[in-house]
């Protein structure tokens, strides 16, 4: 729409002498895209982008649609005469228009009326998610519906929390299922790495090209807790693959990562992934190029138009024989034809970096960093990779240098020198996550500070202190039609969903019952919602599971350079443990900043000057214990099944 009719001087001249052209960046502003999406489906059926509203000066509209031709076919109205005919009517039948806007905006009021119910969030929601997801699940190739198939890695988590809490098999084999299919297929870069933001096809293959920031930290994620939980090296190794490919494109130079590269190169959407044999032989000449080929299923009749995708699809060549995924995944070394292959595929990507690149969309939004800052301090403590910390640890300085106005507000987008627009609730709730991962990985104090810091002005900003839930946008921000909630997981997690189990994490650190209430409030809230529609909220789901079950607050004690401690430190960082929180009392730091966070920690000290631990649960905590091997035998069996 952008080529057909903004760019367009006829198209220009109706907007410029009937209307005010206002282009908005839905990332830039999620708080208009929001309001006046949900009114296109409201009044339309249904939405998507481009969206197109036609409004009065005062923000209301009367109009609402989405793809508009520059001229009408197949009796679709063109932007031309619709504008020609809005135009007019706007000029003789003004009040008319003026009345119907009012009317809509009237109407819709109680499609953001999100938390304004005060039903309880039941168990049953979090059963019923998971018999939702199995009943979508296509057990062929992994993930959930038909065409397109979008990766939703937080559906995956859920699965795991639910694997652990319950016990059933079904849920894990979904996840392994799921990331396996996704990582064959071609919506992930063999040659360069990183995911692609879904698939066109049911079989992962055919990929929208874009590559976003949020999917590869939600993924990376993903893959992460998935290797806890498996141990397979295979889930290990995408993860990495995705900080690879991130480390190397998407980070700006002084720390924050961008947020998308698009689909097209040269115009053409995918041109700058597929090859043809021919290509290869050419880069690897024929005897290699003919191995290469055939390990990524390049194809001289192609697989997306006339070209191939490289992909690793089970059915369409040799995955299950002696592959790279699976030597790695049993614990073993290369053999001989996958140290090729990986040196063939750095020459291919040698090769492809000549090509011309996609755009990349150099914008550094808070939200996003956010995400892969919580998904970077994971992979360090995780995978043991110091850099991966280090990492995410000068994003967060970025964000902090740049994104913070003289007043201390946080705000939403960086770019070039440039910071604007006071940050929304997803820019808060995913930071506090940040903080809060950074904090579980370096044992830091400074980061649980900052995450109670920045979770009191999220509430201070967003609350509704009537119905409880969080806005969109906040009280100090500017004012529209409509103030909504968020609570739909869709292609990121709402930031209300992240908001609550952070606070739920915070108040177990930290011991602060006001907190708590806070959190269940927010469970409540929106439990209506929930409710209904188990499998569309998750996350919120497994902020659920985390308020709703048993939980446990473990705190260490000691010297970190004591082997015993780095070994208790070890166990727990490594484990799928995500009913546990965990604090750590450095001996060797004596200014009390961790008491004063969590009051609770002030006696537990180490025993006798050995490392020690301490399990809490259920408000009361354990005898203390000083050998290795009795904390794992009680932080490992399972336990809270239900």
């Amino acid at each position: 729409m952008e080529c057909e009719s903004f760019e367009d001087e006829e198209v220009a001249d109706i907007l410029n002498k009937h209307f005010i052209s206002i282009k908005v960046d839905r990332e830039e502003r999620p708080d208009i895209d929001h309001i006046y999406m949900t009114i296109c489906q409201a009044l339309t059926g249904h939405g998507g982008w481009p969206l197109t509203i036609i409004m009065t000066p005062d923000q209301k509209p009367f109009f609402a649609g989405t793809y508009f031709p520059k001229k009408g076919r197949r009796g679709m109205i063109g932007l031309m005469e619709l504008l020609d005919r809005i135009g007019k009517n706007w000029r003789s039948h003004r009040e008319d228009l003026i009345e119907s806007a009012n009317s809509i905006v009237e109407d819709i009021e109680p499609y953001f009326n999100t938390g304004a119910g005060r039903d309880e969030l039941a168990k049953e929601s979090i059963h019923h998610a998971y018999g939702e997801l199995k009943s979508a699940f296509d057990g062929i190739y992994g993930g959930f519906g038909h065409a397109p198939k979008f990766p939703t890695p937080h559906n995956l988590s859920f699965l795991l929390r639910y694997w652990k809490l319950t016990g059933e098999g079904g849920a894990l084999s979904i996840v392994e299922k799921t990331l396996d299919g996704m990582y064959r297929g071609g919506i992930f870069d063999h040659i360069g790495y990183g995911f692609s933001r879904y698939s066109i096809d049911e079989k992962w293959l055919v990929p929208h090209f874009e590559k976003m920031l949020y999917d590869n930290a939600l993924l990376a994620i993903a893959y992460l807790e998935a290797y806890q939980v498996t141990q397979n090296e295979g889930y290990a190794k995408v993860a990495e693959k995705i900080f690879t490919y991130i480390l190397r494109d998407m980070t700006h130079p002084q720390g924050g990562f961008y947020s998308a590269e698009d689909a097209d190169s040269e115009g053409i959407e995918g041109k700058f992934y597929v090859w043809t044999p021919r290509e290869i032989m050419g880069i690897l000449g024929e005897e290699q190029g003919k191995r290469f080929c055939k390990y990524y299923d390049i194809i001289e009749k192609g697989n997306f138009e006339g070209k191939s995708i490289p992909n690793r699809i089970a059915e369409n060549n040799d995955f299950y024989e002696g592959s790279y995924d699976e030597t790695i995944a049993s614990g073993g070394s290369l053999g001989e034809e996958q140290e090729e292959i990986a040196l063939l595929r750095d020459k291919v990507f040698q090769a492809r970096k000549k090509r011309v690149h996609p755009h990349k969309d150099d914008k550094i939004l808070t939200s996003w960093n956010g995400l892969m800052i919580a998904a970077l301090a994971m992979g360090g403590r995780i995978l043991d990779k110091p850099v991966y910390v280090e990492t995410a640890e000068r994003a967060l300085d970025f964000i902090l240098a740049n994104s913070v106005n003289g007043d201390g507000r946080l705000l939403a987008r960086y770019r070039d020198g440039e910071a604007a627009h006071l940050a929304y609730v997803d820019d808060y709730a995913f930071l506090v996550w940040a903080f809060i991962e950074l904090y579980h990985t370096t044992f830091n104090a400074e980061y649980l500070q900052q995450a109670l810091k920045f979770n009191n002005e999220m509430l201070n900003l967003f609350n509704d202190d009537e119905n409880s839930g969080l806005f969109l946008y906040a009280r100090d921000g500017e004012q529209l039609i409509a103030r909504p909630k968020e609570v739909y997981d869709g292609a990121t997690p709402s930031g209300n969903s992240v908001a609550t189990l952070n606070m739920l994490r915070l108040a177990r650190l930290t011991g602060d019952s006001h907190l708590e209430g806070r959190a269940y409030a927010q469970l409540n809230a929106f439990a209506g919602a929930v409710n209904s529609n188990p499998s569309a909220h998750t996350h919120f789901l497994t902020a659920a599971i985390f308020g709703l079950y048993p939980t446990r607050e473990v705190v260490l004690a000691g010297d970190d350079k004591d082997p015993d401690m780095k070994r208790m430190i070890d166990l727990i960082q490594k484990a799928f443990l995500p009913q546990t929180i965990v604090l750590f009392k450095d001996t060797a730091i004596k200014d009390g900043s961790l008491e004063g966070l969590a009051p609770y920690t002030a006696d537990q000290i180490p025993v006798k000057g050995s490392a020690t631990a301490y399990i809490c649960e259920n408000y009361a905590c354990k005898a203390p214990i000083v050998d290795v091997e009795g904390f794992r035998r009680q932080l490992l069996p399972d336990y809270g099944n239900n």
